[in-house]
């Protein structure tokens, strides 16, 4: 049970370090399906348990379990949830070229400095929100159709940038993007963010791939987790309304700001 699995594709782990790795890609997914921050509990599992290697195989195998979830929720609540195409397309394709770019400077900008400026901007999103306890309610546009759609091609720009580099807290800022500025409730934020993610995921991997970063036994296995816990989280995250969403959202934002705090007090 602890010997290590030698299965190629797998790093070395062993057979109890697999099925935990499938476990939190399957609580990844159902969390990130919600209202994003599935990263929060994805990637830290692989960075604790990958013996071994550099982090970018994590960074890169966990996009690929990360964009079957995305994927899989995306057409979950396509289903369910109207989503404005003619806006969610352009955001989407604007993301992914940003995330192709955060992906080609992972290694080359200093870690520590980002999570910083992410740590102060979750802080920000949560107080935010928490103080404004009908946002996100329903839906209610704040600007006109093409300023819309500039503030949501700038936003998804910056955020897919972010979500090639590492990726912490990436879905949970597309929902507060769509809700704090542009003016969606929660439900319709989370159904077009998914959109959005699945996008930004495929930019980064476009750049993975080709670098031979990718472990696929471990991805695919975990895709496959990630899948199951993303639909679950879908259907009820789409059941229960923007209500629930919101709730989510803010224990996720929590959960988010401490983990970054930690790891910023250790040095990491």
């Amino acid at each position: 049970m602890l010997d290590a699995l030698n299965w190629p594709g797998f790093a070395d782990l062993t057979l109890a370090g697999l099925l935990f790795l499938c476990a939190a890609a399957f609580l990844a997914g159902a969390v990130d399906a919600i209202v994003g921050g599935g990263g929060l509990i994805q990637l830290p599992a692989m960075l604790l348990l990958m013996p071994g290697g550099e982090v970018i195989y994590s960074l890169a195998t966990n996009k690929v379990a990360a964009i079957a979830g995305t994927s899989a929720a995306a057409r979950t609540y396509a289903k369910r949830t109207p989503i404005d195409w003619r806006a969610a397309l352009p955001m989407a394709v604007v993301a992914l070229l940003g995330s192709l770019g955060g992906a080609m400077l992972a290694n080359a900008l200093p870690s520590h400095v980002l999570n910083i400026v992410v740590l102060v901007a979750l802080v920000a999103v949560g107080f935010y929100t928490w103080r404004k306890p009908d946002l996100g309610s329903v839906d209610a546009p704040r600007f006109q159709r093409r300023a819309q759609l500039l503030v949501m091609l700038a936003g998804g720009a910056v955020i897919g940038f972010w979500d090639g580099i590492a990726g912490p807290g990436t879905g949970s800022f597309l929902v507060f993007l769509l809700v704090g500025l542009v003016g969606f409730a929660f439900l319709t934020a989370s159904a077009t963010a998914k959109v959005v993610n699945v996008a930004t995921n495929i930019g980064a991997l476009i750049f993975f791939i080709p670098a031979g970063k990718v472990l696929w036994g471990l991805g695919i296995l975990m895709a496959l987790s990630n899948i199951a816990g993303s639909v679950l989280g879908a259907v009820v995250a789409a059941r229960r309304g923007s209500g629930f969403v919101r709730r989510v959202f803010l224990t996720v934002v929590v959960g988010l700001v401490i983990s970054l705090g930690w790891k910023l007090a250790a040095g990491a």
